[in-house]
């Protein structure tokens, strides 16, 4: 259970740690995908006995890496992604462009599975939750979780790649 978007998180924390002490709940978090809302939830996650957070984060919003991904590693905090295809700005960078040959080093077949793979490699990342509505899509981010995911040298060429591209 999570207080979804750090929404009056004395409360309904309170409440999540109460059910968890009664054994009604497993897990608990707290969740943004809103930047101006890190610093409190990093006071949060020091001070809160969290099981997880959920963020955004993309190959094009690496904010959180700088200092909520590590502080989820340090405190053992699981991370579930948000929003890894940057809603939809990161499919606008890349219309009619076809997904780099060199992603087949680490089984990526569409852009999709570029995007998921980029965010799932991060060791600090447990649960990616890209969200769609059609089938076809469903498959294709599927097919994300087969196969090598690439190392932290080919998460910087992923990276120089997508820098390179036009903005959204």
């Amino acid at each position: 259970m999570q207080v979804h978007n750090l929404g009056d998180v004395p409360t309904q924390l309170s409440i999540l740690k109460e059910l968890k002490e009664q054994g009604r709940l497993r897990y608990i978090g707290v969740t943004t995908t809103n930047q101006r809302q890190y610093a409190e939830l990093e006071q949060i996650m020091r001070n809160e006995p969290l099981d997880f957070i959920g963020i955004d984060y993309a190959i094009d919003n690496r904010d959180v890496e700088t200092t909520i991904l590590p502080l989820a590693r340090e405190r053992n905090i699981g991370v579930l992604v948000y929003a890894p295809f940057g809603r939809t700005r990161l499919w606008n960078r890349v219309s009619g462009r076809e997904v780099p040959a060199w992603a087949a080093e680490f089984d990526a077949t569409s852009w999709a599975q570029f995007f998921l793979k980029f965010v799932a490699a991060h060791p600090a990342v447990t649960a990616v939750t890209p969200a769609t509505s059609r089938a076809r899509n469903m498959i294709d981010n599927l097919g994300a979780a087969m196969g090598r995911l690439p190392d932290e040298a080919m998460r910087r060429r992923m990276i120089q790649t997508v820098d390179a591209l036009p903005a959204a």
